[in-house]
């Protein structure tokens, strides 16, 4: 069952009002008065099973059937920090890593890369990338929207790397540290609760940026023998590092 966003100010007593995706709802799923929504609310994190109790030409309203204790976030927060691929790649990235469980993405304006933004396009990539973490959100029952930060550049991110509490580089050139070691260190950890993950782009990262990347204390790391595509290193290492260390961001300190 898809989930479906609503403010504060959306609920009233027992009463929730749906506006925004309210052309979804009548005329896409075809829900009909007496039908079932799953509803969260922005700000509180709380859900809940409501009944359709109106539509009207512009809202539909629906009825607090039962309150949900169903937290589907985890504790360990992954921030997605990806150079920017070619066509829509980024946009399968954003969708996948939503559905696994990525916190925020943060695109990454690198040396290799083939795409070159104007400010007014970039945007619009920003918007078209935040609804498509918006769509992801709800099929996959997320109780947050993950956000789709401005275009950063390589020293935006290196003077931002003490906010981590680590940041791993996958890099095609490193040959002997692996993510598996790295793992390793960080499950001997009493507690780790936010990761940001480097990914480069199609021609992968330069060395120039990976020395910056080094020096600002991030951990350069290899994957494994094959060289993965860019979308593809995305979703594994988020996939592994939810698997691996999603027990260990729940220990209390």
């Amino acid at each position: 069952m898809p989930k479906f966003f609503v403010e504060n100010e959306d609920i009233i007593a027992n009463e929730v009002t749906i506006r925004k995706d309210y052309n979804h709802i009548k005329n896409v799923l075809r829900k009909k008065v007496g039908d079932k929504l799953q509803i969260c609310n922005k700000q509180t994190l709380q859900n809940f099973m409501c009944e359709i109790s109106n539509i009207t030409s512009k809202e539909v309203k629906c009825n607090i059937t039962k309150i949900l204790d169903k937290n589907t976030e985890s504790d360990l927060k992954i921030t997605v920090v990806q150079g920017l691929p070619k066509q829509e790649k980024m946009e399968l990235i954003i969708q996948k890593c939503v559905e696994l469980g990525a916190y925020e993405f943060i695109p990454l304006e690198m040396r290799n890369c083939v795409v070159k933004l104007n400010q007014k396009d970039k945007q619009k990539k920003i918007e078209r990338w935040q609804k498509i973490a918006e769509v992801a959100s709800k099929q996959s029952g997320r109780n947050i929207i993950p956000k789709v930060n401005e275009i950063w550049n390589i020293n935006q991110l290196c003077n931002r790397i003490d906010s981590y509490d680590c940041v791993i580089v996958a890099y095609e050139n490193e040959e002997n540290y692996t993510i598996k070691e790295e793992i390793k260190k960080l499950k001997n950890l009493n507690k780790i609760s936010k990761i940001a993950i480097v990914i480069g782009p199609e021609g992968g990262i330069d060395e120039e940026e990976i020395e910056k990347l080094k020096k600002a204390k991030a951990k350069i790391v290899t994957l494994g023998k094959r060289i993965l595509r860019t979308e593809t290193v995305a979703i594994a290492l988020t996939s592994i590092l939810i698997y691996e260390l999603e027990d260990l961001a729940r220990r209390d300190l």
